[in-house]
């Protein structure tokens, strides 16, 4: 048998059900994924069973989907090493987020097979303090441990709440079209994970012009999934129980700082892993055919220049 976490029953059977996972094949596809890789001259990947599941999930268990995904993950992370690289929880400013928190996972899902939901909050930093290279930096390590040890986020999915309380003129403008491509990309093509939704709270002036930018990347399954609320919490309330939320959003999962606090540990625990991924990724001289650098992914020329917020 495979060297995996075992699913809960509700887990279990939704793997059977919406990914068509068969317990009698894992060996064999983990073991195809494998061989693969040894062939590939291009890719320096983690190969451990539970690290390959990931993708044979997020690909619904189809083995080609699933070597075009490793293939992406990786080329991806290898093209933005100003975020994917040197991400260390004990350093200056990383550390900083991390005491800060602008992006957590809440500790309940709704039922137990339900998405991971991550409760964002710009408006915690100060934008001209930290680069919004920085603030990813942080939101990639929190991913890259939920995607380790969080079966919910990898089987039913992630869903977002971005509070906007706070965020100003400030926030809005660091998020030029380039860095949103190249996030949008990761987010969608470079990671396994399933987004289930995104809901907008205490949505200010301006928001307009990032969020139909944001629009612009998506593709249509992920733009139909996306719910502005304004501040009318009544209204997120209907898609997300109330009890799922903090304290500080009248629901039941205890303060936020309690949460801060618990995930500045899980990062700190983590650094040695974080260390060890910069070892891996793509060697683009060495891929067979057309590389995959940041000029052939995000196609970051001209036609991106002009569309710079003034």
């Amino acid at each position: 048998m495979p060297n995996i976490r075992p699913l809960s029953a509700e887990l279990a059977k939704k793997a059977a059900d919406e990914l068509f996972e068969k317990p009698e094949r894992l060996d064999e596809d983990l073991a195809a994924l494998r061989t693969w890789l040894a062939k590939c001259p291009h890719i320096k990947a983690r190969t451990d069973d539970q690290f390959l599941m990931m993708f044979l999930r997020g690909s619904k268990h189809s083995l080609e989907r699933a070597k075009e995904k490793l293939d992406m993950y990786y080329s991806i992370r290898t093209a933005l090493p100003e975020v994917m690289r040197n991400r260390d929880p004990e350093e200056g400013k990383i550390k900083e987020l991390i005491q800060l928190g602008s992006a957590l996972p809440l500790p309940s899902t709704v039922s137990p097979d339900s998405p991971r939901i991550i409760l964002i909050r710009p408006g915690v930093y100060d934008p001209n303090r930290y680069t919004i290279q920085e603030v990813f930096q942080y939101n990639t390590m929190m991913a890259d441990i939920m995607m380790n040890e969080d079966d919910n986020v990898i089987i039913a999915g992630q869903m977002g709440i971005l509070d906007l309380a706070n965020t100003g003129m400030a926030h809005f403008l660091q998020f030029n079209p380039s860095f949103v491509k190249k996030m949008t990309m990761w987010s969608q093509e470079g990671s396994p994970l399933r987004q289930k939704g995104f809901h907008y709270v205490n949505t200010p002036s301006g928001f307009e012009l990032v969020y139909n930018m944001f629009k612009n990347f998506l593709n249509e399954k992920n733009r139909s999934r996306l719910h502005v609320h304004g501040s009318n919490l009544d209204s997120l309330y209907e898609h997300i129980p109330k009890s799922m939320l903090p304290a500080e959003y009248g629901g039941d999962a205890g303060p936020i700082q309690d949460l801060v606090d618990a995930w500045a540990k899980k990062l700190l625990s983590y650094r040695q892993y974080f260390k060890e991924n910069d070892q891996y990724g793509t060697d683009e001289k060495k891929r067979p055919g057309r590389p995959k650098n940041a000029e052939t992914l995000f196609g970051l020329d001209g036609s991106f220049r002009k569309l710079e917020v003034d």
